[in-house]
């Protein structure tokens, strides 16, 4: 059994003091680029279609990778997928398709290319109801985690499996809620920035 030691000691040793004095998540801690996802845009709130969409479809891409994978490859993405302009992505062809597998720069998964066409042509007709990102925050929990370490921070909630299934419904695919609730805390819907991190509290909506 974990004695309260060894879980204080875990709770500490799950954020690192980088050398601008600012305390971050051991995943945000050492590369570049996911120091400044970090801090510039995880967690950061997600108002419009655009936005909301590219973030959804990058989530469904990073589904059993790394996120450190899919952002490297975020500038092929954009470019392949007309800059994930969701009218454009939704009249695709089988060209498209034939064009989107043979990019060596993307994540080149057929299920989840598809997904993306579907998922675009999903939240064009979402509009008639209020559009992609009013569905999503509506989601939105009353409260948030509060989370001291990594292990504290919850994979999945009551609210991502509702969103998960509303969304199912609605035509989108690869929409778990595991995958929803990374997208309810990368576009702000949730906060889960350890209790001692710098970027605690900045999106402003906890």
């Amino acid at each position: 059994m974990e004695t309260v030691a060894a879980a204080a000691t875990a709770a500490m040793i799950a954020s690192v003091r980088g050398d601008d004095g600012l305390v971050r998540p051991m995943w945000a801690a050492t590369d570049p680029l996911m120091r400044e996802y970090y801090d510039t845009e995880w967690g950061m709130p997600v108002r419009d279609e655009h936005g909301m969409f590219e973030r959804l479809s990058l989530e469904a891409f990073q589904s059993g990778l790394s996120w450190a994978t899919i952002l490297k490859k975020r500038p092929a993405f954009r470019a392949a997928f007309d800059n994930f302009d969701p009218d454009l992505i939704a009249e695709y062809t089988d060209a498209d398709y034939e064009r989107l597998m043979a990019d060596a720069g993307i994540v080149r998964n057929r299920l989840k290319v598809l997904a993306t066409i579907t998922n675009a042509r999903a939240t064009r007709a979402l509009r008639d109801e209020g559009g992609l990102v009013d569905f999503v925050w509506s989601f939105r929990p009353s409260e948030t985690p509060k989370p001291r370490s990594h292990a504290e921070v919850p994979t999945q909630s009551v609210e991502s499996l509702a969103l998960s299934k509303a969304l199912k419904k609605k035509g989108f695919v690869f929409v778990g809620p595991t995958t929803m609730y990374a997208l309810m805390e990368a576009t702000g819907i949730v906060d889960t920035h350890l209790l001692d991190s710098h970027r605690r509290g900045s999106s402003g909506v906890w």
